[in-house]
């Protein structure tokens, strides 16, 4: 074989095999971000979309997850996604809110009967508007409402047996209206703070309390400086996965179509993992973590609750009031 002849098989070759490797390596990354630890429900959720996500594009999407505030935390993510400096972030709802205020439907307090009732609402007709209408006005994708659980609350200074047991305790509370306003409904002294800031804050006193997913306070081990679990099961806690339009915008209709069935079927299969966790968390809140659980009777604290629903309803203009009432009516 004469020399040029020999250099260009190896040329050729060598051009193959880098074809190959490049067909073998993911085409995009999306780097998906969340501000609990890894083994938290995010942490969870993040790992089943990647499986999936990555199974569905045959890796051609290769999923990062970046947990404890790598790439933003919380409260600055959505921002972030807007100005697409982050591809995706699992946000509460609650911290949704102050970007797009429509999403304080789902915060608002006792406003989901049961746990059907919630599946009906954001796998209907709400939540498809819900999608659209925060994609327009934001430019934010929201992929899937994942799982939702209750939140619990918990403080370090007596037990809740009443709504008068909550006089005076400062509790942490997220910065949303409508949280802030129903435990200053409750008779608490609601302190607004960032997520990022409120382990210290419980740690060391500098509030009394606060609420989360039931699952988040072992994640958290809150239990360790938090004595008191009180279930009142007020706000339901959604673990919404959202990606921004700079990420979306790179994906072939194809793929996004597959990035999208990809968070539809993680948040299902987590919503099925997580469905009949609560009462064993708890349990496990009161053996293995000492806490000491009260179960007051929510009569007055659901009265509280729907004057704070017709107050944000009145409030928020007549938008907001039809999705309450589309919210109301599924759970008739």
């Amino acid at each position: 074989m004469k020399s040029t002849t020999l250099k260009t098989f190896f040329a050729t070759a060598a051009l193959v095999g880098v074809t190959a490797s490049s067909a073998c390596a993911a085409d995009i990354t999306m780097n998906l971000g969340f501000g609990a630890p890894e083994e938290s429900l995010y942490g969870r959720f993040g790992k089943i979309f990647e499986a999936k996500a990555e199974e569905y594009t045959n890796g051609e999407i290769d999923v990062k997850l970046r947990c404890c505030n790598q790439i933003s935390s919380e409260d600055e993510a959505f921002k972030a996604m807007q100005l697409g400096t982050v591809d995706g972030f699992f946000i509460t709802s609650n911290n949704v809110s102050p970007h797009w205020s429509l999403m304080d439907v789902t915060v608002l307090p006792y406003i989901f009967q049961s746990a059907k009732h919630l599946e009906d609402v954001v796998d209907g007709e709400v939540g498809d508007f819900m999608k659209s209408a925060l994609q327009k006005d934001t430019s934010v994708h929201l992929l899937s409402f994942g799982p939702a659980l209750y939140r619990d609350f918990f403080n370090s200074v007596r037990p809740i047996n009443t709504m008068a047991d909550m006089d005076g305790l400062k509790i942490r509370v997220p910065k949303n209206e409508v949280m802030l306003a129903t435990f200053e409904a409750f008779g608490a002294n609601p302190v607004p703070l960032a997520w990022s800031e409120t382990p210290t804050a419980l740690q060391t006193g500098t509030v009394d309390g606060g609420d989360n997913g039931t699952t988040f306070i072992r994640d958290m081990k809150f239990y360790e400086f938090e004595k008191h679990l009180v279930v009142l099961e007020h706000f339901v806690a959604m673990a919404p996965l959202f990606a921004s339009d700079n990420f979306m915008k790179k994906l072939s209709d194809e793929h996004r179509e597959q990035i999208i069935r990809a968070a539809t079927d993680a948040g299902i299969e987590m919503r099925k993992q997580e469905a009949n966790k609560t009462a064993e968390v708890r349990q496990w809140l009161v053996d293995e973590g000492g806490m000491v659980m009260t179960t007051p009777d929510k009569a007055a604290f659901v009265e509280a609750g729907k004057k704070v629903q017709n107050e944000f309803a009145e409030k928020r203009g007549a938008e907001f009031q039809g999705l309450v009432a589309k919210i109301q009516a599924a759970a008739e």
